[in-house]
């Protein structure tokens, strides 16, 4: 009981902590990443982690009359995957690649990335997996890991929830830029995707609620994993492929197969007057596309619309044999996939046409 000569106790002061944010939990975040992201290091890497901004050297990095290219993206609803799963590893390596694939089909390489995690209670161990992964992403790229942004907030998530977002900046030489001159007659070939990669997973996990299976399921369509590690392999990255073909001067363009598959993708690079003429049987459809299009039943234009169906990335070029000889040289599996024609109106809007369907 408190009496005039024992006066109350201040109740205590109102913290971060109590709120939802632990600040150590960050700085233990920083820590456990430095060295993933010291192994990123490039010509051009100015710094560390923990400034207020991180600077790069063009000059050093080779360039003399560089113009810059950036792009920022997500991993979408993919992530609801991994928050249900646990499976983390790889989604690091899915924000890096939808950022740097469509920086490379500019003819620009990648110079640097920073991320961005959002969560409403920071789990350091996830997060720093997370991360590990970006870096990992980054490595594979040439690009450097130059600094990001952890942002806790609680009330803004569900528990176990976070978002990631990344940007990247690259530079072209400006004589280097891409696309060059796009003409009648230049061929398409086309890269293989991995899988899924990072688009149309509101669809996917749709399909897979009225399929009735589990995320620890054998997987229907990859023997030896569950269905969740086989919808959860990390997009392509396609960089170092793309990048040593234009050196080369083989490529007049390129398209990376996203959000709106090839017929959302192909026709931005395409000039007014020409159209990319597609044969939908010239590649292999991988089974996840024909699991998702017969569990879903999912139409035909709709799996083209929505997903990458087989194809990650489609390069025009008007040396097709030289192209397909130095991706074999290099490992790389590609196929011939179709062309560019004239349109039938000069001034027409570039589009798409499939001279034969895919059968999924």
């Amino acid at each position: 009981m408190n009496t005039p000569h024992s006066p109350a106790q201040a109740p205590s002061g109102a913290t971060y902590r109590d709120a939802g944010v632990d600040i150590e939990a960050g700085d233990a975040l920083v820590e456990a990443i430095k060295p993933a992201a010291k192994a990123t290091d490039r010509k051009g890497t100015m710094g560390g982690l923990g400034g207020f901004g991180a600077l790069f050297d063009l000059k050093a990095a080779g360039f003399t009359d560089p113009v810059l290219v950036s792009c920022t993206d997500g991993v979408g609803t993919k992530l609801m995957i991994a928050i249900e799963t646990g499976l983390h590893d790889d989604v690091g390596v899915d924000l890096v690649a939808m950022c740097v694939n469509d920086l490379v089909v500019q003819g620009a390489e990648p110079l640097f990335f920073l991320d961005y995690f959002a969560t409403g209670k920071l789990a350091v161990e996830d997060a720093a997996t997370i991360v590990r992964g970006i870096a990992r992403g980054c490595s594979e790229s040439g690009c450097a890991l130059v600094g990001g942004e952890t942002a806790e907030m609680p009330g803004m998530y569900a528990a176990g929830h976070y978002d990631l977002a990344g940007f990247s900046v690259g530079a072209a030489e400006r004589s280097a830029l891409l696309p060059r001159t796009i003409a009648p007659g230049d061929a398409l070939i086309a890269l293989p995707s991995s899988g899924v990669h990072s688009n149309g997973f509101s669809l996917v996990r749709a399909i897979v609620q009225r399929s009735g299976l589990a995320w620890d399921a054998p997987s229907p369509f990859a023997e030896g994993k569950t269905l969740a590690q086989s919808l959860m392999v990390p997009t392509k990255l396609y960089v170092n492929a793309v990048l040593a073909l234009h050196r080369e001067g083989l490529l007049n363009g390129a398209a990376h197969i996203t959000g709106g598959g090839l017929p959302g993708n192909l026709p931005r690079v395409l000039p007014r007057g020409c159209d990319a003429v597609v044969d939908g049987t010239a590649w292999p459809i991988p089974p996840v596309f024909s699991w998702l299009a017969r569990t879903g039943g999912v139409a035909t234009e709709e799996m083209l619309r929505v997903f990458n169906s087989g194809v990650g990335m489609i390069l025009i070029t008007p040396e097709p044999d030289a192209v397909l000889a130095r991706l074999s040289a290099m490992g790389e599996d590609a196929w011939l996939i179709g062309r560019i024609e004239a349109a039938a109106d000069a001034d027409a809007a570039p589009g798409l046409r499939m001279s034969a369907q895919p059968t999924f």
